[in-house]
């Protein structure tokens, strides 16, 4: 546990502090009395308000959308079925900017709607809305449609047979036992959305703003930090409610249900309202998922001259003055920070889940004090931090924390890579605690008992059951590592830029060739997260599955 303890206060707690004392220091003195008066000026309160509302909304809309999917994916078996979850799924994993690029590429200036009906989106809060639902589809999906397709379906076939309807089965059967799986999944889409960065950045125009744009004006824009570190502060405090409702859901869920085999509850649909369903399914998500992603390709290929590769050929040139190099070498610094970060992640990730693991299972079978229970919940809701706090604090913290030796690092390239792993270290841990826990501690035992070392027996006893969750864990991280924008957007060095960092910039300045270029970049990025996830359905099982 010592590694991942050090890794996060050094690259996390450390560069947060810093950014927080800076901006509510001065003279050496403590100035608490500015928190009350940022939460007192009026465009703060219109940030806070709008940041919880579209939340609310976004989450409402997102699970309204999605559980007819979860239930077809958890009941149904149908022919492309794995391509279709994998489909969803690429939202998830693709980076934020690219999911603000695909719906400006479907309702902004010149997209498929305005085109078609003059219907322009761009600066309103639906388009913002639509993207979040975009964006979390898969979270319902996978949540809830996983516990769904564990549950027994004889309990609901029993109360038809005692004469309740479909609906009344359903009501009072399975939802109640998917009540706390719904509560979880409806949790983490309120965390992403209540830290929406990417999305707003692109599709809210000067109008919307969330704690986590706003932080970044703040910072990068009016270089106001007191401001912003009262606005980080207000965020860190919401993240840690939400982390801690969303332990306490999961451990009852964890701890209320018997679940069997989930091979054995799906079947092929029958009748004419089960096959509607998931036609249903399958249109919602090839409008609300394909279409945009569709669109974002299409336009990346409508050059000023027609149909063709122009805005693919523009990027080996550097003549725009939007960087110092062709925007095409983004495509080899994004591939070669992923790899670094993917690495520190997993090695980083795979300790942190191992040290949750021992105590667990020393817990469940030898009765270990409460006390230890806290521990080992309180290091696992650490752990999830860098979903939710300012991955904007955390970019500038680290421009100005690791700048003296020995960790004078700004100029580094390893700068990068460890700013992704932050994000990418919970999904490893999520993806790979629960397949650990799974794993026998008395095998363990028998390898000690035996004379083999605890890194033997690791090596020989876990390694091999966990192979399979290893290499998805590695490919979540290495997908989100690819897509990080908020922090990398501090501290991409000019001459380095990542991918997310050169569409923002190319979006941000006026001209249809910038334009085109960014929906170019963009689809490249999609393309490399599409077969990231293709190539993870193709070795996930159900016993690899995780939480994500």
């Amino acid at each position: 546990m010592a590694v991942p303890v050090a890794f996060f206060a050094l690259f996390f707690a450390y560069p947060v502090a810093a950014i927080v004392s800076r901006g509510l220091k001065a003279g050496g003195h403590w100035q608490l009395g500015r928190i009350v008066d940022v939460l007192g000026q009026p465009d703060i309160r219109h940030v806070l308000w709008f940041t919880t509302w579209q939340a609310l909304v976004s989450t409402a809309l997102t699970l309204l959308i999605a559980l007819p999917g979860a239930y077809v994916f958890a009941r149904f078996e149908f022919r492309g079925k794995q391509v279709l979850k994998a489909a969803v799924t690429v939202p998830f994993v693709l980076p934020t900017v690219v999911v603000g690029t695909a719906f400006l590429a479907l309702v902004g200036r010149g997209g498929l709607l305005d085109s078609l009906w003059g219907v322009r989106l761009d600066t309103t809060v639906w388009a913002i809305l639509l993207a979040h639902v975009f964006f979390n589809y898969a979270v319902v999906v996978r949540t809830v449609g996983g516990l769904w397709s564990q549950l027994d379906p004889r309990q609901e076939e029993a109360a038809r047979m005692l004469g309740a309807s479909r609906w009344t089965a359903w009501r009072k059967v399975t939802l109640p036992a998917l009540g706390q799986a719904v509560a979880a999944a409806a949790l983490m889409v309120f965390l992403f959305t209540f830290t929406s960065f990417g999305v707003v950045q692109i599709l809210g125009g000067p109008t919307f703003s969330t704690l986590e744009v706003e932080i970044y004006r703040q910072t990068a824009q009016i270089f106001d930090l007191s401001t912003a570190a009262v606005l980080t502060i207000v965020q860190f405090a919401a993240v840690g409610i939400i982390l801690a409702v969303h332990a306490w859901s999961v451990r009852r869920r964890e701890s209320a249900l018997r679940l069997v085999d989930a091979a054995h509850t799906a079947r092929r649909p029958r009748g004419a309202g089960q096959w509607a369903l998931l036609a249903g399914v399958v249109a919602t998500v090839a409008v609300l998922i394909l279409l945009p992603l569709g669109v974002l390709i299409q336009r990346s290929f409508d050059g000023p001259d027609g149909f063709g590769f122009a805005y693919y050929k523009a990027l080996t040139s550097s003549g725009s003055g939007v960087f110092l190099v062709p925007p095409i070498e983004a495509i080899g610094n994004s591939l070669t920070y992923a790899l670094a970060a993917t690495a520190i992640a997993v090695v980083i990730g795979g300790l942190a889940a191992a040290a949750l693991t021992l105590p667990h299972s020393r817990l469940r079978s030898s009765g270990g004090t409460p006390m230890a229970g806290r521990l080992v919940r309180g290091f696992d809701a650490l752990l999830m931090l860098p979903l939710g706090v300012s991955a904007v604090t955390v970019g500038f913290g680290f421009l100005i924390t690791l700048d003296k030796p020995p960790l004078d690092l700004r100029g580094a390239w390893i700068l990068v890579p460890l700013a992704q792993a932050l994000v990418g270290v919970p999904f490893v841990v999520r993806t790979m605690l629960p397949v650990l826990r799974a794993v026998d501690g008395r095998l363990r035992e028998a390898a000690a008992v035996l004379g083999a070392s605890p890194l033997r027996a690791w090596r020989e006893v876990d390694l091999p059951m966990v192979r399979r969750a290893l290499l998805i864990a590695a490919g979540f991280a290495f997908a989100v590592s690819l897509g990080e924008f908020g922090a990398t957007v501090f501290i991409a060095r000019p001459d380095n830029p990542t991918l997310p960092v050169a569409v923002a910039r190319l979006l941000g300045r006026a001209g249809d060739l910038n334009y085109g270029q960014a929906m170019a970049l963009s689809t490249i990025l999609m393309v490399v997260c599409a077969v990231s996830l293709l190539l993870l359905e193709r070795i996930r099982t159900d016993r690899t599955t995780g939480e994500f």
